[in-house]
């Protein structure tokens, strides 16, 4: 969108954590504001009309009709903690959120270049934006104490680490696959 930058695009004035998303991981999407985005996007056009809000929880408005039923299906990456994690900002602060979402980021980073076997990169991007980053730090140490030695292969290690998920997942009552909207027929 013309003339639509922020300071802080990884995540994004609706709440996505835009630095946790495949699209921008495959470098196709720049993050919220980061260049070329999604130029469609009606909360982006939304912020310009009120004079370049930052973040939408800084509205007057918010939360507005845009954001009836927004966690209720998911797109590419999930919405499910867009509301949440404005909370979250409104409680620790934008600046400590930021701090934890580039601790997110670089954990699934990591993930991403040491057990992924080139199907696991949507699983990964949908758990490290659900966990709480004390679940992910719990579960990147059962994967170090499980994988210390050398000898499984990187399909081994793909299906360790997304079993460890998937534990915590149970344990959180979180399900790791997106939300996606059924298509009417007629």
């Amino acid at each position: 969108m013309k003339n639509f930058t922020r300071c802080y695009p990884l995540f994004s004035l609706c709440g996505l954590n835009c630095g946790l998303c495949s699209m921008h991981l495959g470098n196709y999407c720049p993050g919220c504001g980061g260049g070329a985005g999604n130029q469609p996007c009606a909360i982006a056009r939304c912020s310009q009309q009120r004079g370049g809000i930052e973040y939408c929880y800084l509205c007057d408005q918010y939360p507005c009709e845009k954001y009836d039923g927004i966690d209720a299906f998911d797109s590419f990456m999930t919405h499910r903690n867009q509301l949440k994690d404005f909370e979250k900002v409104k409680k620790i602060g934008i600046e400590s959120y930021q701090s934890e979402l580039a601790e997110k980021i670089g954990i699934l980073k990591y993930l991403l270049a040491k057990y992924n076997d080139g199907r696991r990169k949507s699983f990964f991007c949908l758990a490290v934006n659900l966990f709480e980053l004390q679940d992910i730090r719990s579960v990147m140490e059962q994967i170090a104490t499980e994988t210390e030695s050398d000898s499984l292969t990187l399909k081994e290690k793909a299906t360790l680490a997304a079993n460890l998920f998937q534990n915590m997942a149970a344990k959180r009552n979180i399900v790791l696959k997106l939300n996606k909207k059924t298509s009417k027929k007629q």
